[in-house]
């Protein structure tokens, strides 16, 4: 049964759709459809009218059970939708006010399934989810979608286009002395660099009976100028910014690319070469390990940003856009990726679910103990993050182009709990009314409303970067709820944007 309660997550997401249905069922919902069921799924309400402020007024439905008789009609059939991924449980009617909406949630399609299409045409009739609405999907999204429906992950598969002699040998060598040093009795040790390279996956036999590297082998043992004749999109970029300087041409303190010629480009050397700049500022408290003879140097926050990092690689699109960027700053660390999460953020957060987009580069990675194959990744880092007590970990996903980012702050978390527990200082005598909170002398304020008022009482001083994370207000909202609050006087901002600071104007 679908429930309206948490309405308000699915509007801050522009998942949730309001139709009215004067004349039968509209024709942009199967738009709507498709574009939930390909981006993060929805909530579609019929019989319902959004109004300019974004508020939600029940026009109601005449003859609802009518309605969603024709819904299972025509989305059953081919001709209109290319599937229907919804089940009775979905579709439901709601009395409001005495009126009736039919509430159809509309769940993300799984990746095998997508891109879901309408009108019997592939490149026409797919859809997606923006700040804007439903929009056509271009080719390189559709393209995108229909490489990820394979359980067979494409980097398994040989680039017939380059020979073996395209493996850079001294990557190969690093690579083999780490494995040797994690496995020195494996009977790996003993082949020779063609066969060695066949066991873990880089190389295999291709259509013309003669070796060839795989996607995996060619984008973690070859060159760059190889790598992007099959992905020429191919780019890595680390950057650790300078927040002290005003000069663009000097903002970087360090910064490696993938395209750089002065060497290989590929990921194993990447990785190695970014990891240590990376968790170089972490700092190690003195410990020792269980003989009491040797000092313990990684920590576990060291092995959170090792994992985010290899998880990064081992989920990217390489034939996406704008490359893998990580960037580096005082208090934080962004990594970001072409492709979006083959799972949901809920089910990655939660560990125990894996599916990666290179399933080999996984592989090859945990022989030398990069990366976890046990979808546990996002969960642990969540975890390491929670136990210093810092701002949880953030995942964003974009689309057109796919991208996503997860960024990792190493700020205290305490003044978002402080806001969670301002509320009576901030709203003493306020009554509870249905769509908001009344606040003595100031009329109704929204739930969005109240969580920056809480925020602004706890830290005045508070970034509008900070507070959209920490209410979950997307920053194209958060300005007009802000504008709202000092309109009615509830807030004031006093000083420069930079060094200035909010005030309450509630006692």
């Amino acid at each position: 049964m679908i429930e309206l309660n948490n309405i308000d997550s699915f509007r801050e997401n522009n998942r949730l759709e309001a139709k009215l249905t004067a004349h039968g069922l509209p024709k942009s919902i199967w738009e709507t459809y498709s574009s939930f069921a390909n981006t993060l799924g929805g909530l579609i309400l019929l019989g319902v009218k959004e109004t300019a402020d974004h508020s939600l007024n029940v026009v109601g439905v005449d003859n609802a059970e009518g309605y969603i008789a024709d819904f299972w009609n025509t989305i059953n059939n081919r001709g209109k939708a290319s599937l229907n991924i919804l089940s009775e449980r979905h579709v439901c009617v709601k009395e409001i006010d005495g009126k009736n909406i039919i509430v159809i949630e509309v769940p993300r399609a799984e990746r095998r399934y997508r891109p879901i299409y309408i009108n019997n045409d592939l490149f026409n009739g797919v859809f997606r989810r923006n700040g804007e609405g439903d929009y056509h999907c271009t080719p390189e999204e559709i393209k995108s979608m229909l490489r990820d429906q394979s359980d067979i992950t494409l980097d398994t598969q040989p680039v017939l286009a380059l020979p073996t002699d395209t493996i850079d040998l001294d990557s190969l060598r690093r690579y083999r002395n780490r494995f040797g040093s994690f496995k020195p009795d494996h009977v790996w040790n003993n082949l020779s660099d063609g066969d060695f390279l066949e066991k873990i996956g880089a190389v295999r036999i291709g259509e013309d009976d003669k070796p060839h590297p795989t996607g995996a082998g060619i984008l973690v043992f070859g060159n760059d100028c190889d790598i992007t004749k099959e992905f020429p999109n191919y780019f890595l970029d680390y950057r650790e910014k300078d927040p002290d300087s005003a000069d663009i041409g000097h903002r970087w303190l360090d910064r490696i690319t993938s395209s750089s010629g002065d060497w290989s480009g590929n990921l194993f050397d990447f990785y190695y070469r970014a990891i240590e700049r990376l968790t170089s500022d972490i700092k190690i408290p003195f410990s020792l390990d269980e003989t009491g003879l040797d000092r313990v140097d990684i920590t576990d926050v060291h092995t959170a940003v090792r994992e985010a990092f290899a998880n990064a690689l081992i989920h990217t699109d390489y034939y996406g856009r704008q490359g893998v960027v990580i960037e580096k700053t005082k208090n934080k660390i962004t990594i970001s990726n072409p492709g979006n999460i083959r799972i949901s953020v809920e089910e990655a957060f939660s560990g125990g679910i894996s599916d990666p987009r290179n399933a080999c580069i996984a592989k090859i990675f945990s022989f030398i103990n990069i990366g976890e194959r046990a979808g546990s990744g996002l969960y642990n880092i969540k975890t390491v993050w929670e136990r210093h007590n810092w701002r949880e970990p953030i995942i964003t996903q974009k689309f057109d182009p796919e991208r996503t980012s997860l960024c990792l702050e190493f700020t205290s978390a305490d003044f978002v709990n402080n806001a969670k527990h301002s509320a009576n200082r901030v709203a003493s005598g306020a009554v509870n009314v249905d769509n908001g909170v009344t606040i003595t002398n100031y009329g109704v304020v929204n739930k969005r409303e109240l969580a920056v008022i809480n925020l602004i009482s706890a830290n005045p001083h508070i970034t509008k970067p900070q507070m959209s994370a920490a209410a979950k207000i997307p920053k194209s909202s958060l300005d007009r709820v802000l504008s709202n609050l000092r309109k009615r006087n509830i807030i004031t901002r006093v000083g420069a944007d930079k060094n200035g600071k909010w005030l309450v104007n509630i006692s």
